[in-house]
Order: C-alpha cells, then structure tokens, then sequence
C-alpha cells in the first residue's frame, strides 16, 4: 500500500475538470489521478532527469489504479474578472469565471493506492518525486505532498471507486473522475512520430505524457491512455457545517507582546539570537498544563502537533531589540500574526526572568502590555518609508553553482551581490504573502566595500559601536546542527515607495531576531 498527503498552502485547489470549460464553475475534487500522475511525470523529467525511464516507469505503472481518498472539510469559491481578448476591438473583454476548492491551509487530502508495492528505492524515488510538486491543477494551485505512513490512508476514506454494481449510499454522491488506463497508459502509439504527421517529441513516449496542446489539436474527446472511473464522495463534501472548524483562522485579538529587560549587565545587541531563544524556551516552559505534560503551542513552537514547520509565517517572531543605542539589549517584543491564544496570553503573562546559561546574568523582564497589531507604536512595527538592518540579514540558502537554477557568476564571485540577490527573493516573497510593496535596496558597506552597521548612515549625530555581521552570534542552539553561522549575510537599507508597517525580520533564522529592520528615525537617538 503507498500513501500520500497533499496539502494547499494558499487554502485553495484551482481544477478544472476535463472536458468542462472554465465558466461553467465545476471545479474538480476530488483531485485526478490522471492530473496528478501527470504533474509526478512533469516533476521527474524537469528536476530528477538523473532518474532513468526503467527506474521511473514501475513506480509509475504502480500508482495506475484508481486510488481512494480522506478529503477534509471543504467549501466552493469563485472569482470574476474581466479580459482582454480583442475579438472585436481594442476595448472587447469577455468574463472569466474562476471557481475552486477551499480547504484550511493546515489539512491534508489523504491518497492511498491499497494495492501498490514498492520497494525501498521505489519508495524513496517517489517521496523525492512529491517533495519537489509545487502546484497541483493551475499554477496559483500550489501544493506541498509528501509520503506518509501507510496506515494513515486507511483511516476515514470518504472518496473511492465505485464496485461494479455497488450503489452509494444514503450520504454519498457520484462523480466523474479521470483516471489512468493501465492496459495504455505507458503505450505509445499516440505519442510516437510517424511518417506525414508532425507531432512533439516526448521523452518518454507514454500515451501519459501526451500535451493538451495535442489533445485539443487532434480534438480528442478523452486522453488516450485515460478513462472516467465513478467515484463516490460526501453529498455534503462542500456543505458549511454549523461548529466546522473555520477553514481560516479566526482574527487574532492580541498579536504583540511587548518587554522592557533589566539586568545587572544587558545582553549586547550582538547576542540577539540566544536571547530570543532563551525567550522561547522559556515562554513555551509556561504554557499551562494538561495532566502531567505541557500543552504544546503552534503560535511558540513554529510546529503543528505532528512536529511539522507551519507555513505562511504567522507563528511567533522573537524581536530582542537595542532602542537606546547604547549597543546593549533593552527591549523584547513578541509578534504573531495568527495571535496569541489563551495558553500563550497566560505564559507571556507569567514570563519574568532569563535563566543564565554559566556566569551570564539573569535577565528581568517587565511587561508592558499585550494588544493587537495596530494598538502598538514601537520601533519594531514602524509604520516608517526607510527600515536599516538592527542585526545581519543570513541568506536563506548557499550559492547555488550546479544545475538548471544555478546562480549566474557574478552572483557566485561577488558576496555582497549574492546577499543581496537573497534578500531581495524574501521582499518578493513577503510582497506576495502580506502584499508589502517591493522596496529599493541598498547595501550598507565601509569604505573598505565591507557590510558594516555604520550609525551615521541612519540619522546625523548619531553614535555608536561599527559593527560587523560576523560580531553576531547566529548560530542557534538546537538539537540538529545549524549552519547560520556560515551563511553569506550583511545589512541593508530598505526604501519603501509608501510607509508600511513592520515587523520586517527576513532570512535565516527571521523568527529569532536575524535580519531585522528597524525604522531610520526610530534607531538613532
């Protein structure tokens, strides 16, 4: 038995099911086979071509069954929008009505082939095959899959083929769902050249791997190598129940925790990394109690219950801050963008002290207040035009000199460029998740060309120590190494074409203080 879960971080599954046109607003669910296998075989000739076809093809040919599926809770959505499309002048437009599949973006949808068997290598040619899918169905689809235990798929299955002669029952409806043909799915007699006619070349010439280009050239009602099988699904699969758990997260009521440290010696602003963790550690310490274990908390930990990274970033951002200065820790504000619950609002509550790790000085901490986003005005959160670097920006991946995405060599021979060419791919990706406008970007170097924290770059008259990115402590404590020590980084200066609102902590380790921007008029006193 094989299993997969696949998962929609956007909360949403863009499908149109074939032979059905996009306005008709019959979004797919559950997902094809025929689709999804396709999309497996696009991943494996784009980013695994090492992967010869005798390898490939048995995990392939494994998966041709028609598999049964666990589909979480879901609602239809729809988007209209007007395009372009000339046909009698100009000004013409035609309506596009766009409809999906809205799931929680934390669910998975659950696919099981109960009679595949694959070997050791089998198996981990196709978990590497499903970590590297990004979008299933279109391309704002975007989709994370990996294999999981088999027993997982066998548990609530609520989608399957249909037997022969077998009638749904009460609580279940039918549905058209396209397949894989196994007897000619791997054939070739639709996809080989032959002689008069000019058809694409496919590697490897399966009747799977035919282009819908083709299809709609040579009118084909059906793929070759597919065929409608009838499933069964929840007659209310779509239906909003009354206590469902939302499919997004309620708005949070407090997002920002806010602290002044008092020590006998402050922590420098170098060490702002084991401070935040220290105030992770010690926040997730004071979460309340379930018998005799902790309860665990998403917005502290970063993990759903199963141990996994969440994505979307609305966990907990540890912010240590230097607001005087004088070079040393003085502040710490903690933001969640999805909220403090009641366990996390009671832990901040009773958080006083940093524990010393040797002869370090504890550290105190005051509260002085928690509140929602827009309740606070303090450096961290701006809003401001012109953010500079507070702590070293650590690029979110090395140089990358082998294969199709390599970096080109001016990036690979000149590090202040490389870093910057990451900082900029996490504005773009902070633009499409909070819609934060694309800032210009400037280095901040010496007159040696080194990163350097210069004050008198920020605001005139200021003072202070010049700092180098290699000062700070960024390697993080924890169980599996960690390599943040090693990256490329540096600090820069972020020029908004609007004031927006932070905080802005991008790069590696973001969620501890790494990569921080402050606002100009708020670092120099």
């Amino acid at each position: 038995m094989v299993c997969a879960a696949l998962r929609f971080p956007a909360g949403r599954f863009h499908a149109t099911p074939w032979g059905r046109h996009v306005n008709e607003g019959a979004p797919e669910w559950p997902p094809s086979p025929w689709r999804f296998l396709r999309s497996l075989l696009a991943v494996w000739r784009m980013r695994s071509s090492d992967v010869s076809e005798e390898q490939a093809r048995p995990v392939f040919a494994a998966l041709a069954s028609p598999p049964d599926f666990k589909l979480p809770p879901a609602t239809l959505g729809h988007t209209r929008h007007y395009m372009r499309w000339y046909k009698k002048g100009p000004q013409d437009q035609t309506l596009v009505f766009d409809a999906f599949v809205c799931v929680a973006r934390d669910s998975d949808v659950l696919v099981s082939w109960p009679r595949a068997d694959l070997d050791s290598q089998q198996r981990a040619l196709l978990a590497r095959l499903l970590d590297q899918l990004g979008y299933l169905g279109r391309a704002e689809s975007w989709c994370e899959a990996r294999l999981i235990d088999s027993k997982a798929g066998m548990e609530g299955v609520n989608s399957r083929p249909l037997d022969h002669g077998e009638a749904p029952a009460s609580n279940e409806e039918l549905v058209r769902v396209l397949c894989l043909d196994p007897d000619t799915a791997f054939l070739n007699e639709h996809v080989r050249a032959t002689s008069g006619r000019k058809r694409p070349v496919y590697d490897p010439e399966w009747n799977l791997a035919i282009e819908t280009a083709q299809l709609h050239a040579e009118k084909w009602s059906d793929p070759p190598g597919s065929r409608w099988v009838t499933y069964v699904r929840p007659s209310d699969c779509f239906h909003v129940r009354s206590g469902l758990s939302k499919l997004r997260p309620p708005k949070p009521s407090m997002q920002v925790a806010r602290y002044a440290l008092d020590s006998t010696v402050l922590p420098l602003a170098t060490a702002t990394l084991p401070v935040a963790e220290k105030a992770r550690s010690a926040l997730m310490a004071r979460m309340p109690r379930d018998g005799d274990q902790r309860r665990p908390s998403r917005i502290f930990s970063g993990k759903d219950v199963e141990g996994r990274p969440l994505v979307g970033h609305g966990h907990a951002y540890f912010l240590p801050t230097d607001e005087d200065g004088d070079g040393r820790l003085d502040h710490l504000t903690i933001f969640a963008k999805d909220g403090f619950g009641e366990g996390e609002a009671r832990a901040i509550d009773h958080l006083r002290v940093l524990r010393p790790r040797g002869n370090e000085p504890e550290i105190r901490l005051l509260l002085l207040g928690i509140a929602q986003e827009n309740q606070f005005q303090v450096p961290p959160l701006g809003p401001a035009e012109t953010w500079v670097s507070a702590t070293p920006f650590i690029a979110t991946r090395h140089p990358k000199k082998n294969g199709l995405r390599r970096d080109p060599p001016e990036l690979l021979q000149d590090s202040e460029k490389f870093v910057a060419a990451t900082l900029e791919e996490e504005l773009e990706r902070l633009h499409q998740r909070w819609g934060v406008p694309i800032p210009d970007v400037e280095p901040l170097l010496d007159e040696t060309g080194v990163f350097r924290i210069c004050p008198s770059q920020w605001k005139e008259g200021a003072t202070g120590p010049r700092r180098r990115a290699i000062e700070f402590k960024r390697f993080r404590s924890r169980k599996s190494p960690d390599d943040g020590g090693r990256r490329r980084s540096g600090f820069f200066k972020l020029h908004f074409p609007e004031p927006v609102r932070g905080p802005i902590s991008l790069g590696h380790s973001a969620h501890f203080g790494m990569g921080l921007f402050l606002p100009e008029a708020k670092i120099a006193r």
